[in-house]
């Protein structure tokens, strides 16, 4: 196992401006692989991301990564609209090297092998703005790996893709997962779930409300909560939090 796991989370509370987006939300993520967040909208998927990411800070509880101190942890985020400078799909992805003084060469390396990863090493000159919407999406996770993150965190990445688009993301966050990258996945869409993930934890107002493998809480969901996410139930809505 990874020093990087288990990821234990502990009654984490983030309560801005006094409302509980995030309300005592406790799990273990042990596995390696891919761990898909799902719930409704409101239910704090995005937030418990952005906390894992480091990018928001608790109003309470704590995040243990194995036996890693969090600072020392590499980890990366991905957006569902990537966030792209006016600049080349190259300087894109060096962008996220800006702060670690590395030589020019090694930097450069290092963004070559991140583009060829993701398919757009011949297009590394080309602005980025020129790029369709998926190819947009590939060029955000190139600026995430060129760091060499241990844990890659991705908001609902496909959400905006058609289906040949989506084909080609999952195929890349796949052969993350198989290199030995954790991924911890936020995603509406159950089938790609099922095609990626090797366990579901389930959100409902903030909290963790069922967690188990994904072919068990997909099929059969324990609680009344995730029983009513999945099966498209309206009145699901009622245990959702503020986003």
């Amino acid at each position: 196992m990874s020093a990087l796991l288990p990821i234990v989370i502990e009654a984490l509370a983030f309560r801005p401006c006094g409302a509980a987006v995030i309300d005592g939300l406790s799990a273990t993520i042990a596995t390696p692989g891919i761990t898909a967040i799902v719930g409704p909208n409101g239910a704090g998927k995005s937030v418990t991301l952005r906390l894992l990411d480091g990018l928001l800070v608790p109003d309470g509880g704590s995040i243990r990564f194995g036996t890693r101190q969090a600072a020392d942890v590499r980890r990366a985020m991905v957006f569902q609209r990537p966030a792209l400078i006016r600049a080349s799909v190259h300087d894109n992805v060096a962008l996220a090297l800006a702060a670690e003084g590395l030589a020019r060469r090694e930097a450069a390396a290092r963004v070559g092998a991140a583009l060829e990863r993701v398919g757009l090493a011949r297009r590394s000159r080309e602005a980025a703005r020129r790029l369709s919407g998926g190819e947009q999406q590939r060029l955000a996770l190139a600026r995430a790996l060129v760091t060499e993150p241990e844990l890659i965190l991705l908001d609902e990445p496909t959400a905006n893709l058609d289906p040949g688009a989506t084909d080609v993301i999952e195929g890349i966050v796949a052969g993350l997962a198989q290199a030995g990258v954790k991924v911890i996945l936020v995603s509406h869409n159950l089938g790609q779930v099922a095609r990626l993930a090797g366990d579901v934890l389930v959100l409902a107002g903030g909290r963790a409300v069922e967690h188990g493998p994904a072919r068990s809480v997909l099929t059969s969901p324990r609680t009344p909560e995730a029983r009513a996410y999945l099966n498209g139930e309206l009145p699901w809505t009622r245990f959702a939090a503020a986003s």
